[in-house]
Order: structure tokens, then C-alpha cells, then sequence
């Protein structure tokens, strides 16, 4: 394959799953990284991983584990914690009282752990836990026990 065409294949990837890539950077954003900065990261990663990419797995659980991989990794080596998580982005308002209540779930979720809110993301993506597994690297009873454990950890932080 030529390089403009393995370029092309590239762009095609990004435009058609680039809502996986916000996604995730959103759950991992803050006032001092702001998104387009992961995001950015996030496609330069795949770009690098392009080439290794065999397509064992779908290619959206490619992406959705070197974007969680990558935004993981840059929150570690900036060692901050985000503590506001903007949900305004593409996400409709709804009535005040469930707006209340979104804002408020997005705060807890901000304040889990950063591999905790990797397992939410994809949970409220409605992935399995086989396809958490795949992504993550865990195994799918791991993932069933570590997201008991977080759900009972945010009913916690509800009550508190």
C-alpha cells in the first residue's frame, strides 16, 4: 500500500470514529489540559500504532484502548488530578432537574480513579464486559467485580 494511500485509509479512521476519541478525552480533560490536547495526543498515538494495527480486534476497541492508554498516561506524567470535567460539549440539556442530576454524576465520576473512569466510560457506552476486557487489558469477571466496586463506591460518594 502506498503512503497516500495508508494516509487516506488513516483519515478515513479518525473522521469515522472521532467521537470515541472525544469522548474518552473529555472524561479525562480539565481546566489545564484542556481537550484538544488530548485529543491531539490521542491521534498521534494511533498514527504511530497505525502500522502495528493486525486487526485482531474491531477497530473501534483499538482506538477506545490507545485513547485511554494515552490520556491515562498523560494525566500520570502531569500528576493532576482533574477536577471539573465540562459536560456541555455536544450533550443536549435537558430539563434543569436532570441537568442537576448529570452534572452531579459527572462530578463523582471526576473524582473516581483514573482506570475507575475508563471502566464507566465504557460501561455507559454500553460495551460488554468482554469488550471492556479487550480494551482494557482485564479480564471480563475483573471488569464485572471492579465495576461492582465502583458502583458501590459512587453510591457512597452520593450519600456523602
Amino acid at each position: 500500500m502506498t503512503k497516500t494511500a495508508i494516509d487516506k485509509e488513516f483519515m478515513e479512521m479518525i473522521r469515522r470514529h472521532e467521537a470515541i476519541i472525544y469522548k474518552v478525552a473529555s472524561f479525562y480533560t480539565d481546566q489545564e489540559h484542556p481537550i484538544g490536547d488530548l485529543y491531539q495526543e490521542v491521534v498521534i498515538n494511533l498514527w504511530r500504532s497505525f502500522s502495528a494495527f493486525r486487526g485482531d480486534s474491531k477497530c473501534s476497541t483499538w482506538i477506545y484502548r490507545v485513547a485511554l492508554n494515552t490520556c491515562i498516561s498523560f494525566m500520570r506524567r502531569t500528576k493532576n488530578r482533574p477536577q471539573f470535567v465540562d459536560i456541555s460539549m455536544d450533550i443536549p440539556q435537558p430539563d434543569d432537574h436532570r441537568s442537576e442530576k448529570l452534572k452531579e454524576l459527572y462530578r463523582i465520576i471526576s473524582r473516581l480513579e483514573k482506570i475507575e473512569r475508563a471502566l464507566v466510560l465504557l460501561y455507559l457506552d454500553d460495551k460488554s464486559y468482554k469488550e471492556i476486557a479487550e480494551i482494557t487489558g482485564l479480564t471480563a469477571t475483573n471488569v464485572a467485580t471492579k465495576l461492582h466496586r465502583v458502583r458501590e463506591k459512587m453510591k457512597t460518594m452520593t450519600e456523602n
